[in-house]
């Protein structure tokens, strides 16, 4: 899914386009014991028990593409008879009305995700009428092109409210502030199917996770059956090692500046497409060839990507860019830079010592003071 896919099924949880037919929830301690359970229409909710609702499904659906939101593929026996694929389509056929099937996700949720503390699985299905768009782009209403009935689950940690006081309007008074359990933002969650070339592609999962590098590897084979995707961090580091490898001596500062200038250079190029920059084995190739890298040394490149990255698998140019610094350190010192004038700082040979040399203009401060001279 790319994003103005994701954003058009975020549009849907309002209550002008709901098109939510059922929800369920179950309440999990920490002992991974069920203590509460909910089923019932959507549309049945008190009005603001359903914004809050809305408010867990869009986080569900929020963040970056590539980190917080990865489009995963299901392996070709998970949609065999028997696979986690045919489960999640059953699930979603059902319409959430089949109590058994609902325990059994439940139950498959709670044996596989990894958390010391209470939680709450929340699980919807909606089926969404995709209105037909003219040959201008706008939406034509009254014109659907297909529907799109699908599932989404958001995993919410509930905890207990900080102590503290409170101002009682009835009493009048300051008091001791009652605590209670609160069901926070969705620190996981998935989409199925996914919503492509706005259609259903049963083929593949939109899986959330608030925080990139925690994504729960037991929960996306055992319950997803997906293939476990690389995290942000693994691919940076993955990308990492294929730089030092390919150019192994001969891994110079000018190489690596120019290699983290293309890729940002790359990135602005790339930001108003609704698809993230992929970079498959040739794509960097050509950038560690733009970045002056000698032939000689690319000899090795393809065997080196494809035993650490795959044969057909990508990066994700955001995920393995540093976009925000430019970050040089030595044993004892640490020098961050502009990552947009990295051409500030070279290196070179003082009196026979290798030496960074930073250009100064105008202005130069340590420590907050002015440096004058």
């Amino acid at each position: 899914m790319n994003k103005k896919e994701v954003l058009e099924i975020r549009k849907q949880f309002t209550p002008e386009n709901c098109a939510i037919t059922r929800i369920c929830g179950c309440y999990v301690d920490h002992e991974k014991e069920k203590k509460a359970e909910l089923k019932k229409a959507f549309l049945s909710l008190p009005e603001e028990e359903a914004f809050k609702y809305f408010d867990i499904f869009k986080h569900t659906l929020s963040g970056t593409l590539g980190k917080n939101l990865m489009n995963m593929e299901f392996p070709l026996e998970q949609e065999l008879s028997g696979g986690t694929q045919e489960f999640l389509l059953r699930l979603r056929d059902s319409k959430l009305e089949d109590d058994l099937l609902i325990e059994e996700f439940y139950d498959k949720i709670i044996e596989n995700y990894i958390y010391a503390e209470n939680y709450y699985i929340i699980l919807i299905h909606a089926v969404y009428d995709v209105p037909g768009k003219a040959s201008d782009g706008m939406e034509m209403f009254d014109a659907s092109d297909t529907v799109y009935e699908h599932i989404l689950c958001s995993i919410c940690p509930v905890n207990l409210t900080k102590a503290g006081l409170t101002y009682n309007a009835e009493t009048n008074n300051i008091e001791d502030r009652i605590r209670d359990w609160i069901v926070e933002a969705p620190v996981k969650g998935f989409l199925f199917p996914a919503f492509q070339d706005r259609a259903s592609d049963v083929h593949n999962i939109l899986y959330y996770t608030k925080k990139p590098e925690d994504i729960q590897p037991e929960l996306i084979a055992n319950v997803l059956g997906s293939t476990i995707p690389l995290t942000a961090g693994d691919q940076k580091a993955t990308f990492q090692a294929i730089i030092s490898d390919t150019l192994g001596e001969e891994c110079n500062y000018e190489v690596v500046r120019n290699i983290h200038d293309n890729l940002n250079e790359m990135l602005e190029e790339a930001k108003e497409a609704p698809e993230p920059l992929e970079l498959s084995k040739p794509d960097v190739k050509r950038l560690l060839t733009r970045s002056g890298v000698p032939e000689a040394k690319l000899e090795s490149f393809d065997e080196e990507f494809e035993e650490i990255v795959g044969e057909k698998k990508t990066l994700l140019a955001a995920n393995i860019a540093s976009v925000k610094t430019f970050q040089i350190e030595t044993p004892d010192v640490i020098v961050k830079v502009n990552p947009e004038r990295s051409d500030l700082v070279e290196t070179r040979e003082i009196d026979g010592r290798r030496c960074l040399v930073i250009a100064i203009d105008d202005h130069l401060e340590v420590n907050g003071i002015e440096i004058q001279k």
